[in-house]
């Protein structure tokens, strides 16, 4: 879906007019209109303002141009499983599983594979074989990277 087309589907699931939308974020309603017809996009400050009054990402609202992986666990992103900045902010780097309150949950790279052997292993992929394939793919995220730093 197009950004154009998202914004006017928020805007309206939302019971917005135009008028009301604008006001709201302190532009005029002919910016709106030209968000809505794809001429014009917002700007970096007003998509962050949009991302928290329709609670969805930046990255939904752009029509999601970005397939978001967790920074830590490699999980694939959604809105729905995003995390929080302590803000209410969304953070499209992390889950909320692996960041939480402003806060990592897993320390170390062990921590994380204990529990992803534990809870992602099955008849199929046994623990061994789950551990062995994030112990390769783990340091290949921006937070493990830093921490290697």
């Amino acid at each position: 879906m197009k950004p154009q087309d998202i914004l006017r589907q928020l805007r309206q699931r939302n019971h917005l007019t135009q008028d009301q939308l604008a006001e709201k974020l302190f532009v005029t309603r002919q910016a709106v209109s030209r968000w809505e017809a794809g001429e014009t996009t917002p700007n970096v400050e007003t998509l962050k303002e949009l991302s928290r009054l329709f609670d969805v990402s930046i990255n939904t609202l752009l029509g999601s141009p970005r397939s978001l992986v967790c920074q830590c666990c490699g999980m694939p992103l959604e809105d729905s499983l995003l995390s929080r900045e302590p803000d209410g902010t969304f953070n499209e780097d992390y889950c909320k599983w692996c960041y939480a309150d402003g806060k990592f949950v897993y320390a170390n790279q062990a921590e994380l594979l204990d529990f992803l052997a534990q809870h992602m292993s099955n008849e199929s992929w046994p623990p061994d074989q789950v551990r062995a394939h994030f112990e390769g793919y783990l340091p290949t995220l921006k937070h493990w990277r830093k921490r290697e730093d």
